[in-house]
């Protein structure tokens, strides 16, 4: 899904991109990786495990993935002298605090992809490469399953649906991500950053925005987190504080509805 809007992206401003992905490319293997990394000038991360719920009963798979892969590419970007761009996720959270969360904030993961992508940060730290990490919060776009299109395809075959109104966060596009992703590749810019459309909205309050702006007649009802089990616990505060990437990039970022209309008028 980011891959894809990155890659698009990058090449609009001039940028020559090469994409890999599986079958054929795998990026928890030395052997794909390596020549791929000696090749390249810099190299930006896309790769991850993100069943959430999966992750709870596939947690080696996701560690490899989102872990060990990311320490790996981490050493291999060092000793070729290469700048590496990596994903993470709000998800090393625990969704505890009763304000935004900034950079310097101590992750505290409560499932085990949090818990494996905060093992890729951490590798990726260890590593001693040139690198900048950005995490990210409710991506959506066109291509890909995600918490918009899966509403969507909710709605078509239920008229009332249970939204979750106790999560809160800042639905953010993959397009927007990847202009970011640009910029962050043109200053090869290096730390920790926190990314996501400016305002915030419960996953409720987002429902009903998506489905007034398609004109759907859908019955929502609101209900807790913990009154709609799933096999990974999930963050109810998902904001960021984004002050410190706003400060290196050309334009203000824009509210989470703009972004958001664009795309329901695209679906």
């Amino acid at each position: 899904m980011l891959a894809t809007a990155t890659a698009a992206a990058c090449r609009r401003q001039g940028f020559e991109v090469r994409l890999y992905d599986l079958p054929a490319f795998d990026v928890t293997n030395p052997d794909h990786v390596e020549p791929v990394v000696k090749t390249a000038d810099a190299i930006i991360n896309c790769a991850a495990y993100t069943d959430v719920d999966g992750a709870e009963s596939q947690s080696a798979l996701a560690r490899r993935v989102n872990g060990e892969a990311v320490g790996r590419l981490g050493q291999l970007a060092r000793t070729q002298g290469k700048w590496l761009l990596h994903i993470s996720t709000d998800f090393v959270f625990d969704g505890e605090l009763d304000r935004p969360y900034v950079e310097t904030d101590r992750p505290h993961p409560i499932n085990e992809y949090g818990r494996s992508k905060l093992a890729g940060e951490l590798l990726l730290r260890e590593s001693g490469s040139t690198h900048c990490l950005i995490r990210l919060e409710w991506t959506y776009g066109p291509h890909g399953r995600n918490f918009i299109t899966k509403l969507v395809e909710r709605a078509r075959t239920s008229r009332t649906l249970n939204v979750v109104n106790d999560q809160v966060g800042s639905p953010t596009a993959t397009a927007e991500v990847a202009q970011v992703l640009c910029t962050l590749l043109g200053q090869r810019a290096e730390g920790l950053f926190h990314f996501a459309s400016a305002g915030y909205v419960s996953r409720y309050d987002l429902a009903a925005f998506v489905f007034d702006q398609l004109r759907m007649d859908v019955e929502l009802k609101p209900c807790r987190t913990r009154d709609y089990p799933e096999a990974a616990l999930r963050p109810l505060n998902s904001r960021f504080d984004c002050r410190k990437i706003q400060a290196i990039l050309p334009e203000p970022i824009a509210p989470w509805q703009e972004p958001l209309e664009r795309f329901l008028r695209e679906l």
